[in-house]
């Protein structure tokens, strides 16, 4: 694996905001649900994690820096003195500890006992090298809704593994979630977590704003005029609301509680239903005239700064 910091591309002392930022865009553009038939992209895809894995975390980034782990998040074994190099050393310095000879410290039938054991240092109780855990790192598209009004999915992930997500209602786009112990095992049997960035597809009808739901409610100029009942949608289904009389261009229309979880007081936000007013289809003869005469009782300065 390549260094991880030339993967994301970013400096090696970029900050810890611009990783993220690197990460996210990465992420987007080589997502394999974006990328259809790509291996290649998808192939990009895992390496970007694997990297944001290592320097997307702090710790690690520091174990990293320092040489402690590798590209992968394994150990790096320290410098061993094996057999050969005490064996080949002068005679009078041949298993010595800590630079004394060999003859000072009862010749060569007194071995230090450190060379060896310095084989079996970072192994397990059956000789096996110890695995820690390991945190793995996923990006995951969902629909409007489902960040909405929360939602819960099993997931194949791109490297194959299978995370059970629940996902809370009101999460917002770029939010990460910590799936405890849905990780990589150790050799101790116990998992790292899974952290899954959440990535909200547009919907055709709604836009967020913070906790609230704006929307947009097309409305003929005679229900604007005269005031109707109409039937709109939320995010929790259809509801009927009324236009008020003389409703103008942009009346915006309040749905309290309508809208997303406001982090987690419990309570939701609003929704907001901004009013536009369609001009009449089909415009005759008749209306015109009827427009002219009433425009000289009421004559009308649409283009006068602050007119309403």
């Amino acid at each position: 694996m390549a260094n991880p910091y030339e993967i994301l591309g970013v400096a090696p002392s970029a900050t810890q905001d611009d990783i993220r930022k690197a990460y996210r865009k990465a992420a987007k553009e080589t997502h394999p649900d974006l990328n259809p038939g790509k291996p290649e992209a998808e192939s990009r895809f895992k390496e970007i994690n694997a990297a944001y894995d290592i320097i997307g975390d702090a710790d690690k980034r520091k174990r990293y820096d320092a040489g402690e782990i590798d590209e992968t998040g394994a150990e790096r074994q320290p410098e061993r003195h094996f057999y050969r190099e005490y064996a080949e050393a002068d005679p009078n310095m041949r298993y010595s500890r800590r630079g004394t000879a060999g003859a000072q410290s009862g010749g060569e039938a007194d071995l230090d006992f450190d060379v060896f054991a310095d084989l079996f240092r970072g192994r397990g109780e059956h000789g096996g090298f110890r695995m820690p855990p390991r945190d793995v790192r996923y990006a995951l598209e969902i629909d409007f809704l489902d960040a909405v009004n929360g939602a819960r999915k099993v997931v194949s992930m791109p490297d194959g593994k299978t995370l059970d997500i629940a996902i809370p209602a009101g999460v917002d786009d770029g939010q990460v979630l910590r799936l405890k112990g849905q990780g990589l095992p150790g050799s101790d049997g116990q998992s790292g977590d899974a952290y899954v960035q959440i990535s909200v597809r547009p919907h055709p009808g709604f836009r967020r704003e913070g906790a609230d739901i704006v929307s947009e409610l097309p409305v003929s100029l005679g229900e604007a005029l005269n005031g109707a009942s109409v039937r709109i949608e939320t995010v929790d289904g259809q509801v009927d609301v009324k236009v008020p009389k003389g409703a103008k261009e942009g009346t915006k229309l309040r749905l309290r509680g309508k809208g997303a979880l406001r982090g987690k007081s419990g309570e939701r936000g609003d929704q907001l239903v901004e009013i536009h007013i369609v001009p009449p289809e089909g415009a005759d003869e008749a209306l015109a005239q009827f427009m002219a005469e009433w425009e000289k009782s009421h004559p009308q300065q649409p283009r006068r700064k602050g007119a309403t």
